[in-house]
């Protein structure tokens, strides 16, 4: 889903939850569950100081969620709803864009609320981003990418409050002090595990499986800190506001090695003035290159599992070069 409008970034908006919340309760008095036949409606015309709704348009870009923008004499909200998922989905995503949006870095829109729907499911309301025509942001891209990454730090480690998705994938995120051990078991080992059991892929398993015992060679002498990462940045995900500046949406938000930002890099189009800016403000770090496909890996074998076979064979060479290189 990449859709959502407002005029400005970081203004004066309804209150969000929290930083430290991490789970929804009965006792949260911004996110308490009511279960009133129109959730939504109801948290609008009372937290959303608006009076009257006048318009619900439906809005597209997503296979995963419905989306729709409402209209109302306050101004307008986006929400997001899916029929078939608890809340614990938009949770994940209120708290990631929580998190984006408190470094005061980078445009994201601002998450209000979320619950569960009457007839279940759930739904998120949020600030509504009016976009913009322009793409001319490669450059303010990575500079605010590198300036969220450098300001969104976190002394738990490497991980996140809850677990969230990538695409329609979980994504594990139980807290780690190890990067290394983090990225080949939440990250690269869950999704060979998903291969193995969903396709009986055991030629992938087992040579990734090798790959994963593998990777600490390749941080040698890198210094890593747990920077926040928007975790599915490609194209759809990126937007700019109606100011030209770069929009960010959609997260599976953790806190990680932050060249791991770049894994989707094979259908953002980030270009040369992107990293040019990102490196000026969060220095590239020795090895960068020889890393980059183990960043990219993580997101093939995602998409293999997701849609099918189709991306095998650039996983599968990936792993194999890897293993070559690392004589493993």
């Amino acid at each position: 889903m990449r859709v959502m409008f407002s005029s400005t970034c970081f203004t004066s908006l309804p209150p969000f939850f929290p930083s430290s919340l991490t789970k929804t309760t009965k006792s949260s008095p911004k996110f308490s569950m009511s279960m009133s036949e129109d959730p939504v409606s109801e948290w609008i015309l009372s937290e959303g100081k608006a009076t009257k709704i006048t318009k619900i348009s439906p809005v597209g870009g997503g296979c995963i969620n419905l989306a729709s923008r409402y209209d109302t004499d306050a101004g307008s909200f986006f929400v997001k709803t899916n029929r078939s998922i608890g809340p614990s989905m938009f949770e994940a995503e209120a708290l990631g864009l929580g998190a984006m949006y408190e470094t005061g870095t980078i445009c994201v829109p601002k998450p209000y609320k979320f619950g569960p729907l009457p007839t279940g499911g759930s739904f998120i309301i949020m600030e509504f981003i009016q976009f913009g025509a322009s793409r001319g942001y490669q450059s303010e891209l990575g500079r605010k990418l590198a300036e969220m990454h450098k300001a969104g730090k976190s002394s738990k480690g490497y991980g996140f409050d809850v677990d969230n998705t990538i695409g329609s994938t979980p994504q594990i995120n139980t807290w780690s002090s190890d990067w290394v051990q983090f990225y080949g078991e939440h990250r690269l080992g869950y999704q060979l595990k998903l291969l193995l059991d969903q396709f009986g892929d055991r030629t992938i398993y087992e040579k990734g499986q090798r790959l994963v015992k593998s990777i600490g060679r390749l941080f040698a002498n890198v210094e890593i800190e747990p920077c926040l990462l928007h975790g599915d940045l490609w194209s759809g995900n990126i937007s700019s506001n109606k100011n030209g500046e770069p929009v960010i949406l959609d997260p599976a938000c953790y806190y990680g090695h932050s060249e791991a930002e770049f894994g989707m890099s094979w259908c953002a189009g980030f270009g040369g003035s992107f990293y040019d800016s990102y490196f000026k403000v969060m220095p590239k770090q020795p090895g960068f290159e020889e890393r980059r496909d183990l960043y990219m890996l993580y997101h093939y074998l995602n998409h293999y599992n997701l849609f099918g076979s189709g991306y095998r064979s650039s996983a599968m060479s990936i792993i194999d070069d890897y293993l070559a290189f690392l004589s493993a």
